[in-house]
């Protein structure tokens, strides 16, 4: 077997009908900052440092379904959201655009959509 070289995950993309107003979602949301910015594309990093969240704009962007049934739009990932103190992250990232979504498997999980429709949970 070969040896394996250093690999390094940097960030992760997430696709968007429109990258610019989803990375403002998550910049609100999570505090993080404006790293690099073009039309169709946004990078916000933490401000400590550390692997930061991509928005790339996709013409085709299919809104996923939460839960997804037979022939629905799948959802191909999702953020888990650490938080102190779930009642008061829930209130804020509704505040700022998520919406509480109706399906919540676990009572100290919040599965949240973002504008596009991504699931993302705030946990303890």
């Amino acid at each position: 077997m070969m040896e394996r070289p250093r690999l390094t995950v940097s960030g992760t993309n997430i696709g968007a009908p429109d990258a610019p107003e989803l990375a403002e979602f998550y910049r609100r949301l999570l505090g993080w900052e404006v790293a690099e910015s073009e039309p169709d594309w946004v990078l916000l990093k933490p401000p400590g440092g550390g692997a930061g969240l991509a928005f790339q704009t996709e013409k085709g962007y299919a809104r996923p379904a939460w839960p997804a049934g037979p022939g629905d739009q799948q959802m191909m990932m999702h953020l888990e959201i650490r938080v102190d103190d779930l009642d008061a992250a829930l209130a804020y990232a509704t505040s700022v655009g998520a919406v509480l979504a109706d399906y919540q498997p676990q009572d100290d999980v919040r599965v949240c959509l973002d504008p596009a429709g991504h699931p993302f949970c705030l946990w303890l």
